[in-house]
């Protein structure tokens, strides 16, 4: 059908391509962040916050100015100077107003979302400025999403071209001097641009987080290019070794094996990034639609575009002139990936043993894996937001940028000016200064503290940790389970925390309880896809296996470089005692996707092998000589393409790089040129069962033993 209607199918990816040129220089101002958890107590917090304090936590800035020897008139002087500079923004107030140490902190509330907020921060800076507080320094998330959204753009353009540049330079080294290595890159744009269509129409009714078109560009990159590169490998191996084949049956027979393996590749990536919908984040989520919605882009251009492409330029787009790449060798047989295949296939307890020791001293640094929702301190130093979050720290306390929001409900309306809840109010205030870990209180019986209908009272307290530390995480559990009734308040009276650590911990919780029900669907579905691809029941419990241990890798380099510091010179990384969360979660739905696809591409050629008559270690040997090549070349290829990541000036995303880059450099060479091969020799003739009851369920052909 495809090569019929090529014309057609060529004419509807250009277009593709030209909305996708569209959305990528349109999306930014539709993407967000928010660590918001619905239905968590800090989102209940939030939400009166919102409808009663006209506030939202996301739109709240950060003021800080240093100042030198001052009276305390020109303290206040200072301090109305501030609000009067907030007045430009509407329906903004100043409630936490702090001179401790020769600076000024500040903290202006707004009822604006994070991107409103935004967009007033150069107003704000330049309406302090002209108030006379020369070298004041606005933060907080409306600054930091202002400040950094740039960044991030001049992050990605340069990772799209370091990427590009190493993914041609290898293309040509794996595929030789030939049309063929402009394939995948054109491959590779036509399914980015589908990718960020969809996720441009889909940010104007779901929250989109500013990691997505990094996210979607860099990993859609080395994605598409490993999909082509498989297809564009079989059609020439079919070319070479059928001489006198019709350019058309070529595509037939490519697109029956290799497309075959894309398209369950495909939906396997896209299984396991499916599984972060069940994280009840809108963050999270939004990673997992964006990680469906790139492999299932790539899968369709890979059945569309791609057998399309090979019949309009023919077996010329293959030729080369000169050198011919490193995966075209004609005698596959007596190759590198055949001798090494032979080697372990002689000697299967010993490399598979000393594979696995291997692989268990490189996960050691797992144990001192701890996370974090978000490092705030992790961002440029050279902005202003970045700058004003290093002075507050340093003289202040990192916990002072992330104020816990204590919204007491007293049930009913004028409540909160009565003697007896101000009396109630001010008492909880002194015992909450008695905790060791908070650094201010600050509270009013006046608006912005008191609602305008007297029902909600808003105390402030700041912390002396920054929200994901073990004493900012201990102190929302001390504040949430504060007894009112102690301090004076009635016994009706209902306490809501909010803010940006409570929401850090909501966060945290969230995708713990969410974490098992992810493992065991991305398992059982990947299972099930996977034994009725490969007809054997053992071959999928194998696969799963080796795949955790990619992951358990990867977490493991997470720590040796971000923690303990490993490497960091030289890759220009953050130095972190806790790791990103949303990282950690992403990347173990991706690299189980991507580990599976390395699994797929060798299995199913020892599949084919087997088939034909070849005993267990012939089809073990086969498999390996003919994909093991290729399999490592998409591997060096996507690697090269996550590089963009580590380049970049953000500590998730150099996490993220780093993740994806070691999983997928040890799952391609220790893991499935060592321990897969080693292990299925050993498997001997279990790695092909299929009961017949399985095969009859699954519609497929039986597979006994021997």
């Amino acid at each position: 059908m495809v090569l019929r209607r090529r014309a057609i199918i060529i004419l509807v990816w250009l277009t593709i391509t030209v909305a996708g040129a569209f959305a990528s220089a349109n999306i930014g101002q539709h993407l967000t962040t928010s660590l918001e958890v619905p239905g968590s107590q800090s989102a209940l917090a939030d939400a009166i916050l919102s409808s009663h304090f006209g506030e939202n936590t996301q739109g709240t800035f950060s003021v800080v100015y240093r100042y030198k020897t001052s009276t305390p008139t020109q303290i206040q002087g200072y301090k109305d100077a501030i609000s009067q500079a907030a007045h430009i923004i509407p329906g903004s107030d100043v409630t936490v107003e702090k001179a401790i140490g020769g600076v000024l902190f500040a903290s202006v509330t707004t009822p604006l979302n994070l991107l409103q907020a935004a967009s007033y921060t150069d107003g704000l800076r330049s309406a302090i400025s002209e108030q006379g507080l020369i070298g004041a320094q606005v933060t907080g998330p409306p600054a930091i999403n202002h400040d950094v959204s740039p960044v991030l753009a001049t992050d990605l353009h340069r990772g799209q071209l370091v990427a590009i540049a190493m993914a041609l330079l290898l293309l040509i080294l794996m595929l030789g001097t030939s049309a063929a290595v402009i394939i995948p890159l054109i491959f590779a744009v036509a399914a980015i641009s589908l990718a960020l269509s969809l996720i441009f129409l889909l940010s104007q009714r779901m929250l989109m987080v500013l990691y997505i078109p990094n996210i979607v560009e860099l990993i859609g990159l080395g994605l598409a290019i490993d999909y082509s590169l498989l297809i564009i490998h079989r059609f020439r191996r079919e070319l070479r070794d059928h001489p006198a084949i019709e350019v058309s049956d070529a595509i037939d027979r490519t697109m029956a094996t290799a497309g075959r393996t894309v398209i369950i590749s495909g939906f396997i990536v896209s299984i396991a990034l499916a599984t972060l919908l069940l994280v009840p984040v809108p963050f999270v989520r939004s990673l997992g639609v964006a990680g469906i919605i790139v492999p299932l882009s790539s899968m369709l251009a890979a059945i569309t575009l791609a057998p399309a492409l090979l019949s309009l330029l023919g077996r010329r787009c293959v030729a080369t002139i000169g050198f011919k790449g490193v995966i075209s060798k004609a005698d596959v047989m007596n190759g590198w990936w055949a001798k090494a295949a032979r080697f372990v296939v002689s000697k299967p307890k010993a490399v598979f043993f000393a594979s696995l020791a291997t692989l268990t001293i490189i996960i050691v640094p797992i144990f001192w894996l701890s996370i974090t929702p978000s490092s705030l301190t992790a961002i440029p130093t050279n902005l202003e937001s970045s700058k004003a979050v290093a002075m507050v720290t340093d003289r202040l306390g990192s916990g002072v940028i992330t104020p816990h929001e204590i919204v007491i409900d007293l049930g009913a309306d004028n409540r909160a000016t009565t003697p007896s809840a101000d009396a109630a109010r001010l008492k909880l205030a002194k015992q909450l200064t008695k905790n060791a870990e908070v650094f201010i209180v600050a509270t009013e019986n006046k608006p912005p503290f008191i609602d305008a209908d007297g029902r909600y009272i808003r105390i402030f307290v700041v912390g002396r940790h920054v929200l994901g530390e073990q004493e900012s995480d201990q102190l929302v559990d001390v504040l949430r389970t504060i007894n009112l009734t102690q301090s004076g308040f009635s016994s009706d009276a209902k306490l809501y925390l909010g803010g940006a650590p409570a929401q850090g911990v909501d966060l945290i919780r969230a995708i713990i309880n969410s974490l098992p029900w992810i493992i065991v669907l991305a398992l059982l579905l990947t299972y099930i896809l996977l034994v009725r691809a490969l007809r054997s029941v053992i071959l999928p419990l194998k696969a799963i296996a080796l795949d955790l241990i990619s992951i358990a890798v990867a977490f493991a380099a997470l720590v040796g470089v971000f923690h303990f510091g490993f490497a960091s010179t030289f890759l220009q990384t953050y130095r972190l005692d806790q790791l990103e969360a949303w990282v950690l979660i992403f990347l173990f739905a991706i690299l189980f996707g991507l580990s599976m696809d390395y699994e797929l591409f060798l299995v199913s050629r020892m599949r084919e092998a087997r088939e034909a008559g070849a005993t267990n270690e012939a089809a073990i040997v086969e498999g390996l000589a003919h994909t093991g090549g290729v399999v490592s070349a998409a591997a060096i290829i996507f690697l090269s393409a996550v590089s963009g990541f580590v380049t970049g000036h953000f500590a998730g995303l150099q996490e993220l790089g780093i993740g994806l880059g070691i999983g997928v450099l040890i799952d391609a060479t220790i893991i499935r040129g060592l321990l897969l091969p080693s292990a299925m020799v050993l498997l001997g003739r279990w790695n092909w069962w299929l009961p017949a009851s399985w095969a009859r369920l699954l519609k497929t052909k039986a597979s006994p033993l021997d």
